[in-house]
């Protein structure tokens, strides 16, 4: 359903996109894993037409994204990061303005808004303006006008990015209803470590390259037995403890040091014997994805993003909204 070749985004001499090969099954949640600044972003930019690649090739349901886009544009839907539903009008009336964008027929508007809006509990307030509208409920709104025109593709760019935990659940709980319904692949982004459990593949994304490609539960597997953090002032003493007593090479992130071990039970009082530095805390846990992206780049998912990357995909989610797919 989705498909890169050698897919690259240059911006002068900064690669954004430096040669993603990609291949997303028909159906298939799938998870683009990485900080923001990694590439996630201009890729589904690109995918969605609204980037020209500067080198490789993408296809979106079998069309080439740069040769055809107004045929990829009918047969995909998206959810920006920032909200780009117009405040004034109500939320029938965004809906409505999708419709005629897509060329939804008039026979059908109706019907389709109003399953829509069912879908996402929205129908009881789908004469009110969107401007009193919670955070969750506009991202709910944009879901149901991404879905609206019956894409086989949803991109969402980051879709529960400021939302409370909760209301993230209630999301999710949206999308994998609409799946289950619709049987609609959905491509997304994160840099949240627990949405990214709901994707049947990710993609661990840095500084523009792909790093991994798997199930969460096979990303989980390439991460060692247990991992053990130790939490000290004094990292660069205890890293020199760790390694001549355990040949261990631990991965520093902050004032932490992590190991992989097979045993961390029996592994955490050995520790405890041979780091004589002050130590503030040792936790032990099972692998998770964010032990694989630490593993794999050597640094923690950042939670940065430049104002110049934060106002592109503003612009980007203007130009659509307002017709882009013209």
């Amino acid at each position: 359903m989705v498909e890169t070749r050698g897919l690259v985004k240059s911006y002068g001499k900064i690669e954004a996109v430096r040669g993603i090969d990609l291949a997303v099954q028909p159906g298939e949640v799938f998870g683009f894993l990485g900080p923001n600044g990694a590439g996630k972003s201009t890729t589904i930019s690109i995918l969605c037409t609204l980037l020209k690649p500067t080198a490789g090739q993408a296809l979106v349901a079998g069309i080439d994204v740069t040769r055809q886009p107004g045929a990829v544009r009918t047969r995909i839907g998206l959810v920006f990061q920032d909200p780009s539903l117009d405040d004034q009008l109500t939320a029938r009336e965004n809906l409505e303005f999708h419709a005629f964008l897509y060329n939804v027929p008039r026979s059908e508007r109706r019907a389709r808004i109003d399953g829509v809006l069912e879908m996402v509990e929205l129908k009881e307030r789908a004469g009110s303006q969107v401007r009193t509208f919670s955070g969750g409920m506009k991202r709910r709104l944009e879901i149901a006008r991404g879905i609206l025109h019956y894409p086989q593709v949803l991109f969402l760019d980051e879709p529960t990015l400021g939302l409370d935990p909760q209301t993230r659940n209630h999301i999710w709980a949206y999308l994998n209803d609409l799946r289950q319904r619709e049987g609609i692949t959905l491509f997304m982004t994160t840099h949240y470590m627990d949405e990214a459990e709901y994707c049947d593949r990710i993609a661990i994304i840095d500084h523009g390259k792909i790093v991994a490609l798997g199930t969460p539960a096979e990303l989980k597997g390439m991460v060692g037995g247990d991992v053990v953090t130790v939490s000290t002032r004094e990292v660069g003493a205890a890293a020199d403890q760790i390694r001549r007593a355990f040949e261990l090479d631990p991965i520093v992130d902050g004032s932490n040091l992590r190991v992989e071990v097979a045993d961390g039970a029996g592994f955490v009082p050995r520790l405890m014997r041979e780091v004589t530095v002050p130590v503030a805390a040792v936790t032990l846990n099972r692998p998770s994805l964010d032990d694989v992206f630490l593993k794999l780049t050597g640094h923690a998912i950042r939670d940065e993003q430049t104002d110049a990357s934060k106002n592109q995909m503003r612009t980007m989610a203007a130009l659509w909204s307002r017709g882009g797919r013209r």
